[in-house]
């Protein structure tokens, strides 16, 4: 069965039936006016926005863990949870339960993620109560039945296979080896490798809910047409027969390696893929906040000044950007550009200038209030539906923010100085980078890709 068209058409089928109704959900400033904690008769606990504007209930939630909680050996075991709990449950076979949600167009779906395992639900208002009782089922009786897991691994292996010969793949997962090492678990490919997937069997899989799906590192966030009663039960049913605790492997705090640092892989490809970064910033740090704002300016879009230098200036790449990225017990700052091979050192040469520009000189006044009205701005289009808002609310919990975040959020963009963001642009930027080229070699760099061989 073709589960991936039958996604497909579910989500189709959710968009027809709510399109007469879509408008534009709330403003951040009155979605904070409306957030609830809600707390459930059985103590489940969920940041919540009650909001009938169209017929629809999104829920987002994760547990603690995620890909960290992959065994030593056998990285991706997370990511073969995710891909296998809703092939069949309770006394329904993978096939049927996939009816199920494709009949009532319901949309669910799971991702380990580097230190979460992540959910997501999304239904008609009129299906919630079929919506959340698959849920349940997906996450207390998964069956993991043979024949599904060796579809699920043979679809794997096939993705890991195309990624072996992908450079932007290849430069992901180089850098953050370089970064971590191979024995941290921030270091090993969350999705697994051609080596361990294989070796993944039932008993691990099992293994991995019992250690990691439990009520005491849930987080649930939920906007929608469902009042505060109603979503109680409904999560008390969903979540209340989940293991109190879970059982945890420690993660340890790492700091990503020193910069400046380079490393090549060789790839007989026209375009070259460089991935760079290196120490970032952690999310309750007290210059994260001037760190996002003057990471925008250097990488954050079309305006920025690694777009502005190494795409209209020197036309060497379609696209660059840089980003910061925190998890748990670590931060980066990383970026990507894909240019000609026999452009690639002068692409790394520019991005290398102007990341020492900034942390010398940091940026300017100008630049600072844009990026500011900016981000200030955007943040009302990126919680413009239910789902955009519920996923942001979550990961506010994730990150450990209060519960009135979204309404301080301007005021915190707004406090920024540029002493402050000067200093935050030294602190990322100053010591260099962490570099991984994927491509060809220098010297075959200005020779023409190797045809591919023809049939006799």
């Amino acid at each position: 069965m073709n589960h991936l068209l039958t996604r497909a058409r579910r989500i189709a089928s959710l968009a027809v039936a709510c399109a007469a109704l879509t408008s534009l959900a709330s403003t951040p400033s009155q979605a904070a006016a409306k957030i609830q904690r809600l707390v459930s008769p059985g103590g489940i606990e969920a940041w919540f926005v009650q909001d009938a504007t169209v017929p629809l209930i999104a829920m987002e939630y994760a547990f603690g863990g995620g890909a960290s909680q992959d065994p030593a050996g056998k990285p991706g075991v997370g990511n073969m949870v995710a891909d296998l709990l809703d092939e069949g449950s309770g006394d329904l076979d993978s096939r049927t339960f996939h009816e199920r949600l494709d009949r009532r167009a319901i949309e669910l779906s799971f991702s380990s993620a580097r230190d979460y395992f992540r959910g997501s639900l999304r239904m008609l208002k009129d299906n919630k109560d079929e919506a959340f009782d698959l849920l349940r089922m997906a996450l207390t009786s998964a069956h993991f039945d043979p024949t599904d897991v060796e579809r699920i691994r043979a679809q794997m292996v096939s993705g890991l296979r195309r990624d072996s010969t992908s450079p932007t793949a290849l430069a992901g997962r180089k850098f953050l080896e370089v970064a971590f090492g191979g024995d941290h678990p921030y270091g090993r490919p969350s999705t697994g490798t051609l080596d361990s997937v294989p070796k993944i069997d039932v008993a691990d899989l099992k293994d991995y809910v019992r250690r990691v799906i439990a009520k005491d590192t849930l987080r649930v966030a939920v906007v929608g047409d469902v009042d505060a009663d109603t979503l109680g039960k409904l999560l008390d049913k969903t979540f209340g027969s989940l293991p109190a605790k879970a059982n945890l492997a420690a993660v340890a705090e790492v700091a990503a390696a020193k910069p400046p640092q380079r490393a090549f892989i060789p790839l007989d490809v026209p375009q070259t893929v460089v991935t760079f970064g290196g120490p970032g910033i952690r999310r309750h740090d007290p210059d994260f906040m001037a760190g996002f704002v003057v990471n925008h300016i250097l990488g954050g879009g079309s305006s920025s000044r690694l777009y502005r230098e190494v795409r209209e200036k020197r036309g060497l790449a379609y696209s660059v950007y840089e980003t910061l990225m925190w998890m748990d017990r670590s931060a980066l700052f990383i970026g990507n550009t894909g240019t000609r091979a026999d452009r690639a050192g002068e692409t790394v040469d520019a991005i290398e200038q102007e990341i020492r520009r900034i942390a010398e000189e940091g940026p300017t006044q100008k630049e600072l209030d844009e990026a500011k009205s900016y981000l200030k701005g955007s943040q009302m289009l990126a919680l413009d539906t239910s789902s955009k808002l519920a996923q942001a609310l979550l990961q506010y919990q994730l990150d450990r923010l209060p519960i009135d975040y979204i309404e301080k959020r301007n005021a915190i963009i707004d406090a920024v100085t540029l002493n402050d963001a000067k200093k935050a642009a030294q602190r990322l930027w100053g010591q260099g980078l962490l570099t991984v080229i994927v491509g060809r070699a220098p010297q075959a760099a200005a020779q023409p890709a190797a045809a591919p061989p023809t049939a006799n």
